[in-house]
């Protein structure tokens, strides 16, 4: 079996470009942004004024460079294609696998800004991709394209402040169904959602959002019918940010970072009216569409926040032969070597964990590599964690500034732990796959 860190000559040749984009114009240009956003306070940090204009400068660049939708699994349809567009790129410069893509995001997750400057950013990817293999011609071509040419972003509304979210089954926001005298169908939102990264972008356009189905005064029956579990009676419907009732009640912070321009939100959802063209693949289906989103943005995910890390153990190596203490280099006491020691084995085992789940996706689909994608997502935020840790440490009062960016890591890297589901739940989850695979292999003895 090949490495899992081999690439074909055009990938490699790909990737060498995107290192040099990566170091020598993304990170550079993360001071400039933030001290754009820093001119603004309250209401206004979310204001287009605030949105800084080296991200555009930025996504110009990528675009020329042909990094554009490096994501993308398979090609953008003819529908959306016309002569006109000829000058924004939809389409990536190669299609990749998700372990030829996961090595890349390693290198854009090096930088805050290089995945959205590549378009290859959360929530936007997971949406598109959602878009992609589920919305009709009409919802692709009114949401998907502009999301692909960049412009505009979007959110995903799933967690909700009053229940644990983690069990979707918990969900409380309602999608209630209406048949009017005339047969016609129209659907009503009501709900609460947090966490709704992106939300507060002024560019944000549309939310893709998970409810429960209520069939209110129709006589249509759920496809399921009655007795169907709540999981499938979950709908994810399309709702766009202007629409009357859906309102971004506050910006919430992550660890004292609020994150703006993008930020993350606190959505009301007050009877939010919506027809039929709003429900992505059926009713009772987003249980469905909300797992097929997620077997390749944790490649994502994993693969981003290992780039981060390594960035962090760069920084820490670097200190480490300029900074001395007690009359030595920092690397010449053992046991900051030993923390060296244990970071590069921390970095090394989450790189390849997360590209051999990678490569198990490109093999057996998302629904075959359900064990390791489990794996990672508990893992990796873990092994990362650790390494930037030692890197603060190492750094004393530094890392913990603003003058590095080792706090504001550590932050997103712990969040990590979190979103997309706690430790918790997917350490179950791998755990009762092991057994069920280990009663298997004792029954065949039998």
């Amino acid at each position: 079996m090949s490495s899992l860190l081999d690439l074909s000559p055009q990938v490699s040749a790909l990737k060498d470009k995107l290192e040099t984009f990566v170091n020598e114009r993304c990170i550079p240009a993360e001071g400039d942004y933030e001290c754009h956003v820093a001119k603004f306070s309250g209401a206004d940090r979310w204001s287009i004024a605030a949105v800084p204009p080296v991200i555009e400068q930025l996504k110009s660049e990528a675009q020329a460079l042909g990094f554009w939708n490096l994501f993308l699994p398979r090609p953008v349809p003819d529908h959306l294609m016309s002569r006109d567009d000829v000058s924004v790129p939809m389409a990536p410069s190669m299609y990749l696998s998700n372990r030829e893509y996961g090595i890349l995001c390693e290198i854009m997750g090096r930088s805050t800004l290089a995945p959205e400057a590549c378009n290859c950013s959360a929530p936007d990817t997971g949406n598109m991709e959602v878009l992609l293999k589920h919305g009709t011609i009409d919802q692709q071509r009114e949401y998907l394209k502009p999301l692909l040419r960049g412009f505009m972003r979007s959110a995903f509304l799933m967690t909700e402040p009053d229940v644990a979210s983690s069990d979707a089954r918990n969900l409380r926001a309602k999608l209630t169904k209406l048949v009017g005298d005339d047969g016609r169908v129209k659907y009503v939102l009501n709900g609460r959602k947090w966490w709704s990264t992106g939300a507060m972008d002024p560019r944000c356009g549309v939310a893709l959002v998970v409810a429960e189905m209520d069939h209110g005064q129709s006589s249509v029956t759920s496809p399921k019918g009655k007795d169907q579990p709540k999981r499938g009676n979950q709908t994810v419907v399309i709702v766009p940010m202007s629409r009357p009732g859906i309102k971004c009640v506050r910006p919430l912070t992550v660890f004292g970072y609020d994150d703006a321009p993008h930020g993350h939100a606190e959505v009301l959802l007050e009877n939010v009216e919506l027809d039929e063209s709003a429900v992505i693949l059926g009713e009772g289906r987003g249980f469905e569409i909300s797992q097929s989103r997620l077997g390749p943005g944790r490649i994502h995910h994993c693969m981003r926040a290992v780039g981060l890390a390594a960035r962090c153990y760069e920084l820490m190596l670097e200190r480490t032969l300029t900074r001395q203490a007690f009359g030595k280099y920092l690397c010449e006491h053992g046991s900051c070597r030993e923390l060296i020691a244990d970071s590069a084995s921390d970095l090394e085992a989450a790189r390849l964990l997360t590209l051999a789940c990678a490569e198990d996706i490109d093999r057996l689909g998302a629904r075959g590599a359900r064990g390791k994608i489990a794996l990672i997502k508990t893992t990796v935020p873990e092994l990362t964690s650790r390494v930037i840790d030692r890197a603060v440490q190492i750094f004393g009062g530094a890392g913990v500034s603003g003058d590095f960016p080792l706090a504001r890591a550590l932050v997103g890297l712990r969040t990590l732990r979190i979103a997309d589901g706690p430790d918790a739940v997917h350490k179950q989850s791998l755990a009762l796959m092991e057994l069920k695979k280990t009663k298997k292999r004792m029954q065949s003895r039998i």
